[in-house]
């Protein structure tokens, strides 16, 4: 699981990236799912990381994205994004979804 806080953008893009890198590196996980609920502000190269990684997991690794509101589930909804990832409104609703 990879928790994000704050902004995502091009400055801390690389930061998500790695950490999604090293979530999917660890004994090869069934999931990986990033919590984006504390994230303010999610720019196009945020977005781009998840979808960058989504197409570089195995296909057995499930990939889902918390995200509720304007500030992240909208723009992943308006740009496509959520018909690719798997999105949860909340933590509790994704590792339900995991646990099945």
């Amino acid at each position: 699981m990879v928790s994000v806080s704050g902004t995502v953008d091009m400055l801390t893009a690389p930061q998500l990236e790695a950490a999604i890198a090293a979530a999917a590196g660890d004994a090869s996980p069934a999931a990986v799912l990033v919590d984006l609920s504390a994230v303010d502000f999610l720019a196009s190269s945020g977005m781009g990381v998840l979808v960058a990684a989504h197409a570089d997991l195995a296909p057995a690794v499930r990939f889902v994205v918390v995200a509720d509101g304007p500030t992240t589930s909208r723009p992943l909804k308006l740009v496509g994004i959520a018909d690719l990832i798997e999105l949860f409104a909340n933590l509790d609703d994704a590792l339900a979804a995991l646990a099945t």
